[in-house]
């Protein structure tokens, strides 16, 4: 059986946004097998163009991902809540094998069971060639940092 995940649903504002910064500090660990307990055993995803089910494809996964996504950076910011669900808009930055910098901007839209952890999954996600120079992205969040994603 999975642990507990704090905060549950239903979410309000405070919740919902504690729930969206634990996954960005989570998900800018790098680190798959502690980013897979956050969801369920049997968790299903939809990732651009790809289909997962249980936790053990996302950590395969998310291990491939971090592979070829090198010095991977992530922002998440609450779009909207409403009872078991979160919505989140998202933009990270990273660079390929060949030195090529990207941003990813992206949607996600969530579902928790009543332990807290993740259900579902569903992300749409657009990527963005940039020059090492337009990065605005430089490591994990810091502490008390609230700020808005730009649109681009």
């Amino acid at each position: 059986m999975s642990a507990a995940r704090p905060p549950f649903p239903p979410f309000d504002e405070q919740t919902a946004r504690q729930k969206v910064r634990a996954a960005e500090d989570a998900w800018n660990t790098r680190d798959p097998e502690r980013v897979a307990l956050a969801y369920t055993e049997d968790t299903v995803w939809r990732n651009r163009d790809r289909y997962l089910t249980g936790r053990d494809e996302v950590t395969a996964f998310l291990r491939e991902k971090w592979a070829r996504e090198l010095d991977y950076v992530l922002r998440k910011e609450l779009w909207a809540f409403e009872g078991d669900r979160i919505a989140v808009r998202f933009q990270y930055e990273c660079h390929d094998a060949a030195g090529q910098w990207w941003r990813s901007y992206g949607n996600e839209l969530w579902e928790f069971a009543e332990n807290g952890l993740m259900r579902r999954r569903e992300a749409s996600i657009n990527d963005v060639r940039i020059g090492a120079e337009e990065r605005r992205l430089s490591g994990p969040r810091p502490a008390g940092e609230q700020n808005s994603l730009p649109l681009w």
